[in-house]
């Protein structure tokens, strides 16, 4: 598989977690030979904070190696993480980011800040962001649209 298949899969899992009502968010962790040991999309929305493609992925990644330690994995995921996931990455010592859709609002990978990359930590991402960025802005921003014109529809049947 390369970057785009892997994107693609990371789209496919967005669009199931629109499906469910969720922010359409997916992720999936490769390993060195380019095979997905890890797969998540948003779950917020089922009750859960923690409930980010980007710690699903991270989770079931680790579970797949046996620890925590990721080195030599890539996540491709359909947007910038945040400061929370940022922080996972870091920590679970993945090696490499690959994102579509940047996050002006919550993305801490270069929109915000880049705490993937802070010189003061002691493991840094190699980041590509912008990858596929229209197919993932496209179905983040439809979602959105969606959720705004269910709300005002909901508004005005109940006034």
């Amino acid at each position: 598989m390369n970057q785009a298949q892997w994107m693609e899969e990371a789209l496919a899992l967005a669009a199931a977690a629109a499906a469910e009502g969720e922010a359409p968010v997916g992720a999936v962790i490769v390993d060195g030979e380019g095979r997905i040991i890890g797969r998540g999309r948003n779950r917020r929305e089922s009750g859960d904070p923690l409930g980010h493609a980007e710690l699903i992925a991270i989770a079931e990644a680790a579970r797949a190696v046996g620890g925590w330690r990721l080195e030599g994995t890539t996540m491709v995921v359909t947007l910038e993480p945040c400061a929370m996931c940022a922080g996972a990455l870091v920590n679970a010592r993945v090696s490499k980011l690959l994102f579509a859709a940047f996050d002006p609002k919550a993305g801490f990978c270069g929109s915000l800040g880049n705490l993937v990359q802070d010189a003061r930590l002691n493991h840094r991402l190699e980041v590509e962001g912008g990858f596929m960025e229209e197919r993932s802005r496209d179905l983040l921003q439809a979602f959105f649209r969606e959720l705004r014109q269910r709300d005002r529809t909901e508004r005005w049947q109940s006034g």
